[in-house]
């Protein structure tokens, strides 16, 4: 208010034309609130009723506080503060700067219309008509930016409390909570739930720049152990999320029911934890399978290939590579000989050698265990005869002269 107020200095309406303004002050709220209703779209129903009264006495205690000014009477304070609530009001009924500062032009331009009306025939002289006019546009000027700046900072806050409920039902679905807190949480952030989530791991400094990107009904926290970030992405096109982070370090989980995000998050990050190069959890399944329980895995492998302890470490490094590649290629021996770079008499030698360390080997129960045992290693690229593949993550290497 304070342009407004050294404006006022510079005019003091005589009591007569003060007095016949006043009079007309219902009048003109009336006019003002009329004009506004016709002439801006988002207030055609907004100002009948009780809230149409609320906001005609509002008017009225404006111009009164403007009259005030004008003679000298008033210092501003109290108008900009009610301004100031207006606008933070107005983003709560839910409209727009746009649709509060056309509201603003509209009444500055009825207000004056009906003041000057007033005013001209109250003998008020042409020097001082023009000085009542900048004072006016003045002082409607600071309500409006008043307003503006209630408007902003409840759309901030509002912004940041949004932004908070979204951040705490994300926690939320990872936690797995119970149905009925997430129903709470999902009502606080006015979220739509969708069909489907699908949990993406990434370095937290990549969480909010990939985020940007996707859609933005997208839930996002940067904060995790570990540097780690996460996006839960509503209902997503695989094959398109895979290409949008084609260029970041992130791991894509597998779509769930969007109740149990948590459990395509906890896919994410096992697949993290095995390998740095995994991009898509579903490209995977078999390694995610074999490594769920290590210890058990670790007890599996030392039963089902215990025969071998009983042979030289080489012996028995040569006769698991020909075991694991008999039971990929179902035991055919020219694709298992060319597999291990080897003749097939060779491996027919060395199967003589393996059917005599497991008697067993035909029994589909002993099949299964042995193919899980070397499902790992099986897994893994073999550039060549002489590449040995390392134990699993998670299973110790077994000591020196073993047969592992």
């Amino acid at each position: 208010m304070n342009h407004a107020i050294r404006r006022a200095s510079e005019l003091t309406l005589d009591e007569t034309t003060v007095s016949a303004l006043r009079a007309a002050l219902k009048n003109t709220a009336d006019e003002i609130v009329q004009a506004i209703i016709d002439e801006v779209p988002p207030y055609a129903n907004a100002l009948s009723g009780r809230m149409g009264g609320i906001i005609r006495r509002a008017v009225r205690t404006a111009l009164g506080h403007h009259l005030d000014l004008a003679s000298g009477n008033a210092t501003g304070g109290d108008a900009g503060d009610a301004a100031y609530e207006l606008g933070r009001g107005e983003v709560r009924e839910g409209r727009s700067m746009d649709a509060l500062l056309s509201a603003y032009r509209v009444g500055a331009r009825v207000a004056w219309r009906c003041l000057a009306t007033g005013a001209v025939p109250a003998g008020l002289p042409a020097a001082e008509v023009a000085k009542f006019a900048e004072l006016t546009f003045a002082y409607i000027d600071e309500l409006s930016a008043a307003s503006a700046a209630g408007h902003a900072d409840e759309l901030a806050a509002q912004g940041r409390a949004h932004e908070r409920h979204l951040e705490h039902l994300a926690r939320d679905l990872l936690a797995d909570a119970s149905p009925d807190v997430l129903r709470a949480s999902v009502q606080r952030a006015g979220w739509q739930p969708p069909v489907s989530l699908t949990a993406v791991l990434l370095p937290a400094a990549q969480a909010r720049p990939a985020y940007r990107t996707l859609n933005p009904s997208t839930l996002v926290l940067d904060d995790l152990p570990d540097a780690l970030g996460v996006l839960l992405v509503p209902d997503a096109d695989r094959a398109h999320l895979l290409r949008q982070l084609h260029h970041r370090a992130a791991v894509v989980g597998p779509a769930r029911p969007w109740t149990r995000a948590s459990a395509s998050y906890a896919r994410a990050v096992r697949a993290r934890s095995l390998s740095a190069d995994i991009r898509d959890t579903e490209d995977h399944l078999p390694e995610l399978v074999l490594s769920a329980d290590a210890d058990a895995f670790a007890d599996l492998r030392a039963r089902a290939l215990a025969p071998l302890r009983t042979v030289p470490a080489t012996t028995a490094r040569r006769l698991e590579e020909t075991l694991r590649a008999w039971l990929l290629h179902q035991g055919r021996r020219d694709e298992v000989a060319a597999a291990l770079f080897v003749h097939p008499q060779t491996v027919r030698y060395r199967m003589s050698q393996l059917r005599e360390l497991f008697p067993d080997l035909a029994s589909p129960q002993c099949v299964l265990e042995l193919t899980l045992a070397l499902g790992l290693q099986a897994l893994a690229p073999r550039p060549g005869p002489a590449h040995h593949l390392a134990p699993p993550p998670g299973v110790p290497a077994p000591p020196p002269g073993q047969w592992s």
